[in-house]
């Protein structure tokens, strides 16, 4: 299986080989939610189960057809159905569950604000009604680059009461990033705040919002949350504070009615080809994948706290943070900052304090809390954690027993997740009823849902073998193109493994994964140039793009190379100028070049100076041996390189860069 487009002889090697194990209690059994595996018998008739699940949400009128799979690879599900996401999220919950709690908001100064169903329903409410004021109407689309407040949900659920497509963008992300996402979406609002709260700072997002709708035409209107009250430029006629925005405004409005492939949101997604992906998901389908997956991984209970530690600026904020634990009326934490301020157990404090019942993070912040130590977790009561989960990477089986054991107690049940923004939901995770776990393995594929691991031939690879994961078949929350491109949707999800003549149409994931002998599936790390950093999937053209866009650099080429904490790390290559001399003052320079130009994350770990980059014959750069150069390993095959010897020199370099930091 290939690592790049360039050498398809190179193998992902699945070397892990763990064999502990985990049943499920019978105490937990006997009250989960999914307690039978007949459930996945059932998921075998895909359309059916499908069909039997979305009787849980909330119609005004039901669906003529399932699914038209007559045009593939675009689908269309629950046909001619017509509702609206907020009414399932929050209209049918007001005459049961009107007082329950809907979110416990915990600001990283320590400011609280508890928000009933009943209050965020009259909110949401008067910020669509507010919105539709400034012109908003069904298929327009806004862009939303906020901190976690609790506005943003509101944000998020005002539009999708309008019938209006929602494009979040990250709020970590530049002002460049920011633009490119509004242009591409042609946004005609922007919701943002005054400032957003991080690791006992403030990052200045209005600022950088007036920088990036300088260049964005389509932008008529502004809307600013007061998070911190610092003085920004308010623009007249074109800024408006949320607050007075809605303050005058009705606490009830009638939802648009939309259909059940209207588009629900746009989420930019990083691409090889340098230009973010839109990434288009629907009503129906998505709403119904994010409220089984959420209810039945988690085994959501009415009483139950969930907490989903992501940021609403990706794909699992979307999904566990608004959409799913809504629809099941769930009450929610939504936590501001990050994991160490004031002090490195903030997240056990906000457990113990709420009394969480899941808790849902990324294995990069386990690994960090490993890093930290057991006195943070040891100070608190724990005890009210009935799932724990991870999301973003794969997880190591260290950091999953270690989770297990200093978070979970022990006996706590751990679901791993593997989905992607395009795939909406999880697509394999463990039922915590019924599947036993192993540490490191997102065991097998849900009900309903239908996945294979294939070989270079496009052929299913028997147990025990590693290859490409692919889906096999159509699910609800499926992506369903990209925004105005749908011949890149075709090209980048469809093109590899499917055969149209015989109307054989497999989505490739872009994962490579192991299946071991009893039909558990180990993920084993992306197979083409998107780092995954941090949970954050970052091109490498883009972070090349970047450091290129600096005046002293010529060429650069950037991997991803292994990193115990953060997953991977960011490792760039950089040939200068004929005239500029490389040191450390120009790294810091490029460095912050490149999070001036897209963001923070995407920072280069290291930068290695160069004065060749290894090429083939036909041009392409061979980052497969830039790899082995990051991580200290034997170099492969240099057989195909134009220019062999110039790989020695850049090892070289790296290593005496390595030992420099060291010393």
């Amino acid at each position: 299986m290939a690592t790049d487009g360039s050498d398809k002889s190179v193998t992902i090697e699945a070397l892990m080989n763990e064999q502990r194990t985990f049943a499920p209690s019978n105490e937990f059994t006997s009250q989960a939610n999914i307690n039978s595996p007949s459930i996945y018998k059932d998921g075998e008739d895909y359309e059916a189960f499908w069909a039997a699940q979305a009787e849980n949400l909330h119609w005004r009128k039901k669906w003529t057809q399932v699914l038209d799979w007559s045009n593939p690879p675009f689908a269309k599900w629950f046909v001619d159905g017509k509702l609206n996401v907020t009414e399932s999220c929050l209209d049918r919950h007001l005459e049961k569950n009107g007082d329950k709690v809907a979110y416990h908001f915990v600001g990283e100064p320590g400011d609280e604000r508890t928000v009933t169903y009943r209050e965020l329903y009259e909110e949401v409410c008067q910020f669509a009604n507010g919105l539709a004021s400034l012109g908003v109407s069904k298929g327009d689309r806004v862009a939303i680059y906020m901190g976690m407040t609790i506005e943003l949900p509101i944000a998020l659920l005002a539009c999708a009461r309008l019938g209006a497509p929602h494009s979040v963008v990250f709020g970590g992300f530049s002002s460049d990033a920011l633009k490119d996402r509004i242009i591409d979406a042609e946004a005609k609002v922007l919701i943002t705040c005054d400032e957003s709260r991080r690791n006992g700072g403030t990052i200045a997002l209005k600022s950088y919002a007036d920088a990036a709708i300088a260049d964005t035409p389509s932008i008529e209107k502004v809307v600013v949350v007061k998070r911190t009250g610092a003085k920004v430029e308010m623009k007249e006629g074109r800024d408006i504070y949320y607050h007075d925005l809605i303050k005058d405004q009705p606490k009830d409005r009638p939802a648009t009615e939309t259909d059940s492939e209207d588009m629900l949101y746009i989420l930019y997604t990083s691409g090889t080809t340098g230009k973010p992906k839109g990434i288009v998901h629907t009503t129906a389908g998505y709403l119904l994948g994010a409220s089984f997956t959420h209810k039945n991984i988690f085994d959501i209970k009415e009483n139950d706290v969930y907490w989903c530690t992501a940021d609403i600026g990706w794909v699992t904020g979307h999904t566990y943070i608004v959409y799913g634990p809504l629809a099941n009326c769930t009450t929610s934490v939504l936590y501001e900052g990050v994991p160490n301020y004031p002090d490195k157990d903030r997240f056990w404090d906000i457990v113990e304090k709420y009394k969480v019942t899941q808790i849902y993070t990324a294995p990069t912040t386990i690994r960090t809390f490993m890093k930290w130590g057991t006195e943070f977790p040891k100070r608190h009561d724990l005890s009210s954690l009935k799932v724990i989960g991870t999301v973003g990477e794969p997880i190591n089986p260290e950091a999953w027993i270690w989770y297990q054991q200093n978070i979970g107690g022990g006996k706590t049940p751990i679901v791993d997740t593997w989905w992607q923004t395009e795939t909406g939901h999880a697509m394999i995770a463990p039922l915590p009823g019924i599947t036993t776990t192993k540490p490191g393995s997102a065991t097998i594929p849900l009900p309903g849902i239908s996945a294979d691991i294939f070989d270079e031939e496009g052929m299913s690879v028997p147990w025990g073998g590693g290859g490409y994961l692919v889906l096999t078949h159509p699910w609800p929350g499926m992506l369903r193109t990209v925004f105005k491109d749908p011949q890149r949707f075709i090209d980048t999800y469809w093109s590899r493994f499917s055969k149209p003549e015989e109307n054989k149409w497999i989505y490739f994931a872009g994962d490579g994964a192991k299946r071991d002998t009893d039909g558990y599936y180990w993920l084993l790390g992306r197979v083409d140039d998107v780092m995954n950093v941090s949970g954050h999937r970052i091109s490498t053209l883009e972070v090349e793009s970047a450091l290129v866009d600096h005046l002293d650099v010529a060429e650069a080429a950037v991997v991803g190379r292994n990193d115990p904490i953060t997953g991977q790390a960011i490792a760039a290559f950089v040939t200068l100028k004929g005239h500029v001399v490389g040191n450390e003052d120009l790294i810091n320079e490029l460095r912050e070049h490149v999070a001036e130009k897209i963001g923070k994350i995407a920072r280069p770990a290291s930068i290695v100076f160069t004065d060749e980059l290894p090429k083939t014959r036909s041009g392409k750069i061979m980052r497969r041996l830039l790899r082995d150069i990051s991580e200290q390993r034997q170099l492969g095959d240099v057989t195909t390189l134009a220019n062999a010897d110039v790989v020695k020199d850049i090892a070289a370099r790296a290593a005496e860069s390595a030992s420099s930091k060291e010393d």
